[in-house]
């Protein structure tokens, strides 16, 4: 039977970690090579990238990592700086509730910044053989200290031709070390190496397991980093879903795009481990309800979530593992329905998409960034389908006595676009401003556009709403999305009918539905936003500055 990771021995810290990655059980390389590499013996593992071997040496080595010492006492190796980096970051994720420092050192990146970083002192260093064998020639790098090398995806790397900086690196580092060697095939060179620089090696074969899931359609975009929340606003606005589970890693990044969103009108809420119970269950009864139609969640939040409707499942952020992977898409395409399932890479993820989509035996499909114009269709292709809907529908009786009285007048194509005019506003699509071209972010320091939350101009809001005073803002903490909810669930609104949101240092203008301003002033009378209690009022139909 498997282990969990409780029966294998790991520390709290490192568990907890584990927990919200959303990590449930080990796969068949960790649970049989953590426990061998704890004991301290040396491991030949054949095992196919996509079947977790990264937390298989990882975990190891943070649990046995000295955080009192700041000299190396792991070393990585890996054939491509892509690899090196995924290495670094899965490291980083593990090993967050421990004072463990980790440095990727590659080629292609100033050797300064790593010259500094070596001079501060790492624990583990994580790299390709040339640029860690050029340290080494440098003195930059002391591998006196190192208890564990690991040697990953070894037969990439002799084919590569590293096989002599290899070997230079192996006879810098203390021949009592733990070596791990890590292939997904064993030739003659990786035997040879192996006989030659290991102590009386375990071996451990594991074969790749493939998942499927041929009931979701599976799409994915590749996107620059800094430009991943504009992306996934066009793609909202093109895939229209009726309901859509966003997955992010970390609950900061939850929250951080969770306000993003509501700033953007896009209906959202966000969930995470940091939310008791009470507010969980609000989330997900506003979610369920269709009151809000994104729900932003990281993996550890989002298990056992058993929703039946939803449309689509974006990964904002990849998942680490394939099998995180299958457990996100999982969500939609339930009980015979189709589900969509849409996944940002970026370039430093290209490799580790590469091997997701390898082991999952999927056939995902590059798309490219929709334009404007196909926003603008889609839509209008949507509210033709509304509009067959409606037909097909009994009670147009009371309707078609109307038209039928102004047929004389009008022909039935201009009754229709008039109608339509008063129903979408004056210029239908065209006018939503959440299609306009983004401006410049502010993207130092992580900073947040906070003011508006649909881009229309200062002069009033629009038709059929009206604007609200409320006077608490930015310097009392207040967020876009904190409005929207005190209102929403003040005033039993649904969030979308919220207009736009102006925040100013010590106010808030709220547009919100001409026909729901007693309400929503009523309720939220005495309504204590971000601990400050709100008296709301009609605005002056005045410009204001901030």
């Amino acid at each position: 039977m498997p282990s969990t990771f409780e029966e294998l021995g790991l520390s709290e810290a490192t568990l907890k970690a584990l927990g919200e990655l959303g990590y449930e059980e080990p796969t068949p390389i960790q649970d049989r090579t953590i426990r061998v590499l704890l004991e301290g013996a040396d491991v030949i593992a054949q095992a196919q990238t996509g079947t977790g071997k990264t937390a298989a040496f990882a975990l190891p080595i943070i649990e046995k990592i000295e955080t009192t010492s700041r000299t190396p006492q792991a070393l990585v190796l890996t054939p491509t700086r892509e690899l090196a980096m995924q290495v670094a970051e899965a490291f980083h994720s593990y090993s967050k509730h421990h004072r463990i420092s980790v440095l990727p050192v590659y080629g292609g990146q100033p050797i300064d910044r790593q010259l500094r970083a070596l001079d501060r002192g790492v624990q583990v260093v994580v790299g390709t053989p040339g640029r860690v064998f050029d340290h080494i020639r440098r003195g930059t790098l002391q591998l006196g200290q190192v208890r564990t090398v690991v040697l990953d995806e070894a037969d990439e790397m002799l084919d590569m031709g590293f096989i002599e900086d290899i070997e230079a690196i192996l006879k810098a580092t203390p021949y009592t070390r733990q070596t791990a060697l890590f292939s997904a095939t064993m030739p003659a060179p990786i035997v040879k190496l192996a006989q030659q620089y290991m102590h009386e090696p375990q071996r451990i074969t594991v074969e790749s397991e493939q998942k499927t899931l041929p009931q979701i359609r599976q799409v994915y975009y590749e996107v620059g980093r800094r430009d991943k929340f504009e992306v996934l606003a066009r793609i909202l606005d093109f895939e229209q879903p009726t309901s859509a589970i966003i997955f992010c890693r970390t609950k900061l990044e939850v929250d951080s795009l969770g306000e993003r969103l509501t700033a953007r009108a896009y209906p959202a809420e966000t969930l995470h481990g940091d939310l008791n119970q009470t507010q969980r269950d609000r989330v997900m009864d506003r979610f369920r309800s269709g009151q809000v139609e994104l729900l932003v969640a990281t993996d550890v939040a989002a298990r056992g979530l058993d929703i039946e409707l939803v449309s689509h499942v974006i990964n904002y952020d990849i998942p680490l593992d394939p099998d995180s992977y299958v457990h996100r898409i999982g969500r939609t395409g339930r009980a015979g329905r189709a589900g969509v399932a849409v996944t940002l890479v970026t370039p430093r993820e290209r490799r580790l998409w590469d091997m997701i989509q390898r082991t999952t035996g999927s056939s995902l499909q590059r798309m490219r960034l929709p334009t404007i114009a196909d926003v603008i269709a889609r839509r209008r292709e949507a509210f033709k389908e509304t509009l067959r809907e409606a037909i097909a529908q009994d009670g147009l009786e009371p309707y078609t006595i109307l038209a039928e009285s102004m047929s004389d007048e009008f022909s039935p194509t201009e009754l229709a676009a008039a109608a339509f005019k008063l129903l979408l506003g004056p210029t239908p699509d065209e006018t939503d401003d959440r299609l306009a071209e983004p401006e410049p972010m502010e993207r130092d320091r992580g900073q947040r556009p906070e003011g508006k939350r649909r881009e229309r101009n200062q002069m009033g809001p629009e038709r059929g709403m009206t604007r609200l005073y409320i006077d608490v803002g930015r310097e009392d903490g207040v967020r876009p999305g904190d409005l929207v909810g005190a209102i929403a669930n003040e005033a039993d609104i649904p969030g979308r009918s919220i207009g736009a949101i102006e925040l100013y240092d010590h106010f808030s203008l709220v547009d919100v539905p001409s026909n729901q301003v007693k309400n929503v002033l009523n309720a939220l009378k005495g309504t204590r936003i971000r601990n400050r209690k709100v008296t709301p009022s009609i605005a002056k139909p005045v410009r204001t500055r901030s």
